[in-house]
């Protein structure tokens, strides 16, 4: 999806959930949807600050929290204290140095085809699934 097909769906689907669509908001999500490095709340902020000098910090904490909520956007969760976030695209999975915290998407068609062991299914509506493996990236091996 191209990013002006992602701003209109990001359009219809606020008007279909009644969230009024700011220019903080709309900067926040073209910038997300622009990186390709799962960016955290304060690395988004200081890209965004440079052409919104206004735009405050909690400001962009509260529209990623808001999206996310909303399914929006997604929040990769990684074991290190800061949130990374990302626009949802096709189905995938992370992987994560535990040195750089570089996270990269993967593809595993066979995993996602499994279907979840009883004991997890019975648990309740499983809204998603997804994958994070934690390592060490090859650079990071590498300086060693």
């Amino acid at each position: 999806m191209s990013r002006k097909q992602q701003l209109k769906a990001l359009e219809a689907a606020c008007r279909e959930i009644n969230l009024r669509l700011t220019p903080q908001r709309l900067e926040v999500f073209a910038e997300l949807a622009r990186a390709a490095d799962h960016p955290t709340a304060e690395a988004l902020h200081q890209r965004l600050v440079r052409r919104m000098p206004s735009l405050s910090l909690d400001t962009v904490y509260r529209t990623l929290a808001t999206f996310a909520e909303h399914n929006l956007i997604n929040r990769v969760e990684t074991a290190e204290s800061q949130a990374r976030y990302e626009v949802p695209h096709a189905r995938h999975h992370h992987l994560i140095c535990r040195c750089c915290k570089a996270i990269m998407d993967f593809d595993w068609p066979q995993l996602d085809r499994m279907t979840l062991p009883d004991e997890v299914a019975g648990w309740g509506h499983i809204e998603k699934t997804n994958l994070v493996v934690y390592g060490r990236c090859r650079s990071c091996q590498e300086d060693r």
